[in-house]
């Protein structure tokens, strides 16, 4: 199996700057009014992802009754372009359309939140093949669970350095029980910290945490090459307790994730359990993938096991150290 393993792992190595096709973001905030028969005054966020020269051709496209009340503002902030402006709107926006122009055209999503005078809020995902949203002024119960169990799905799907390392664990563990408790305790860590660290129980500055996410996929590297010359390391004596130990890390970058989204003040237990459950579907789906797949590849052929599994580690170990430089280089510039 882990020669099947370390083929899977080429593979995802190969396609990492998939990463980069990440969803957009348009808050709508309500920053009031001046009076009952006064215009309601919103503040707009949006976020394009872009790549070196290349960007999204995207534009928002509000209700008619909302006005712009001053010139956009735009800047490049981590491989995103963010833009800040004010509208005035003759009243409330419920019952009016918001779309995303141009999006039908991509293959990328965009997470719509908007915050109402009154606390409540709403969060939806506008596709490709759903550009549009007419706003409700208050979301249903059902619909928060249901939106945030699929941004749970979609961000631990997306997240390369999360998903490389769970499959160097897949790499590193043998026997199912032994996976299975590593599985769980990666799993209760990182459900602990991101609750924690969303609630604000704990605060833990975002940007080191992700270069200690890369730090921990690198260490996993090394764990395997240590095994293939014969001196098995920590990780595969005991995989749970590194498991667990950096899940810790994993659970505060994944809070990191949803602090950008925010939580609905009216359902924050609710969209914050389905989040947590997403991300575990997310995971389940993706070991089951690469167990289904590497049964297949077992009855197709065979690969030189220790060659396999030096080139997987090489690769892997690369990608790590290229993020760790990255992400330290940019909390210190």
């Amino acid at each position: 199996m882990r020669r099947l393993l370390a083929l899977l792992l080429l593979l995802l190595c190969s396609n990492a700057s998939a990463h980069e096709v990440r969803p957009g973001y348009l808050e709508i905030k309500s920053a009031g009014s001046n009076g009952d028969s006064s215009p309601v005054i919103y503040d707009v966020l949006w976020k394009v992802p872009v790549k070196g020269p290349v960007k999204l051709v995207l534009s928002v496209v509000l209700p008619e009754d909302c006005k712009a009340r001053a010139p956009v503002s735009s800047q490049v902030i981590d491989a995103a372009r963010i833009e800040r402006w004010q509208v005035s709107c003759a009243g409330d926006i419920a019952g009016g359309t918001i779309s995303i122009d141009g999006l039908q055209n991509t293959i990328t999503d965009v997470l719509l939140r908007l915050q109402h005078a009154g606390g409540s809020s709403e969060t939806v995902r506008l596709t490709p093949t759903q550009a549009s949203y007419e706003v409700q002024g208050e979301q249903a119960m059902s619909e928060v669970a249901i939106t945030y169990l699929i941004l749970g799905v979609e961000h631990i799907l997306l997240g390369i350095d999360h998903l490389l390392f769970v499959f160097a664990l897949l790499l590193i563990v043998s026997g199912w029980r032994r996976l299975v408790a590593t599985i769980t305790a990666f799993t209760v860590a990182h459900s602990i910290t991101l609750v924690s660290a969303t609630l604000g129980w704990v605060q833990v500055p975002q940007q080191p945490v992700e270069a200690v996410i890369a730090l921990s996929i690198l260490f996993l590297a090394t764990e395997i090459v240590h095994g293939l010359r014969g001196r098995p390391a920590l990780t595969a004596r005991q995989p749970w307790i590194v498991a667990f130990v950096f899940g810790l890390l994993h659970g505060f970058g994944f809070a990191g994730a949803l602090a950008e989204v925010g939580l609905p003040q009216q359902a924050i237990p609710l969209a914050l359990l389905f989040f947590n459950v997403g991300v575990e579907l997310g995971q389940l789906v993706f070991v089951a993938a690469v167990l289904v797949l590497g049964q297949l590849l077992q009855s197709i052929g065979s690969m030189p096991i220790r060659q396999g599994q030096l080139a997987a580690s090489y690769v892997i170990g690369g990608l790590a150290a290229m993020w760790t430089i990255e992400r330290v280089a940019g909390f210190w510039t």
